[in-house]
């Protein structure tokens, strides 16, 4: 017999205290991944969305980050929501709105603070060290809720996002405020750690600008990585090993954050599927690397926001 929404808001941290966070997340992802769909591209394909697409929103409004925007992406793909904010059963009830019997909410992540007193082996001395641990917790969307303020109503579908090669002026202030090396020719997309330079084909080359833009994201969130910047490396050593592969599970990801914080549309590239393979491998082996890969893109993605923010991004974002 189905419980009704209360049950399962009151009794949801006892379901969920038993099952490994990192588990079931990488579950969900390996799920799409082995179908050979890249999850942080999934949103872009809902014609209700028009090809617009945001952050998943609290209900105060503030954006989710890291991890729980990919789980509330694909949750909102999967039930075809189009409402872009999730709350908690209490959250709820304070707004003085109901969850609708049987809903069923999205289990998401937070981190929490810990300690545990250790010994030190040579002095015998004890000393606290803390520590994070990733819990659960459940979310509902807006339109599984009754009785919401009015400000929460659905909003309309924007119009598409039509393809075109013209230039746009909140991506062109945007990327223009990073102190990157860009040189464009040829036909290819890369960054070069070594001389710390992002290439790029031509603009014209692209069949439209939202990719010109979402490929420079991509190759900027790549510039983060440098030693004198982030020093994100994962041990990387060689062309197409592990490290390679989860720095390029960060660029992907980094660049959908981007694209919903400019209002691109993205389109997964071509030349990145051979990826996938190399994905499922890193997720199989460690259960915490796609939640990791999020972190380190939510950081990436917050620091070119803070280089922007001279040029009036951060407002506009």
């Amino acid at each position: 017999m189905t419980r009704c929404a209360n049950q399962e808001g009151q009794n949801i941290m006892k379901m969920t205290t038993t099952i490994d966070p990192h588990s079931r997340i990488t579950e969900r992802i390996l799920a799409e991944l082995e179908q050979g769909i890249r999850p942080w591209t999934k949103p872009w394909s809902m014609e209700k969305l028009g090809g617009r697409v945001t952050r998943p929103l609290r209900a105060t409004g503030e954006p989710y980050r890291g991890i729980n925007v990919l789980l509330l992406w694909l949750e909102a793909v999967a039930s075809g929501f189009t409402s872009s904010t999730w709350m908690t059963y209490r959250q709820a009830q304070a707004l003085g709105a109901q969850v609708r019997k049987g809903e069923k909410g999205v289990p998401i992540g937070y981190y929490g603070i810990s300690s545990k007193t250790r010994t030190d082996e040579q002095s015998g001395e004890e000393r606290e060290e803390g520590f994070r641990f990733l819990k659960s917790y459940t979310v509902f969307n807006a339109e599984q809720i009754e009785g919401l303020p009015q400000r929460f109503a659905a909003i309309e579908a924007p119009p598409p996002v039509l393809p075109g090669i013209e230039r746009d002026a909140r991506a062109d202030a945007f990327f223009g405020s990073i102190p990157a090396e860009v040189c464009h020719g040829g036909d290819r997309a890369y960054y070069m750690i070594g001389e710390d330079r992002i290439q790029l084909p031509p603009f014209e080359a692209f069949e439209d600008s939202h990719g010109y833009y979402t490929t420079r994201g991509h190759e900027t969130v790549h510039w983060t990585r440098h030693p004198t910047r982030l020093d994100r490396s994962f041990g990387r050593k060689s062309w197409g090993d592990e490290g390679y592969a989860r720095e390029e599970l960060v660029a992907e990801i980094g660049a959908a954050f981007l694209a919903a914080d400019l209002g691109l549309a993205l389109e997964p590239r071509t030349d990145h599927a051979s990826y996938i393979a190399s994905w499922l491998t890193v997720l199989r082996n460690d259960k915490r690397a796609i939640v990791q890969a999020a972190a380190h893109a939510e950081r990436a993605v917050a620091y070119l926001h803070q280089l922007a923010a001279p040029a009036g991004m951060q407002e506009a974002a």
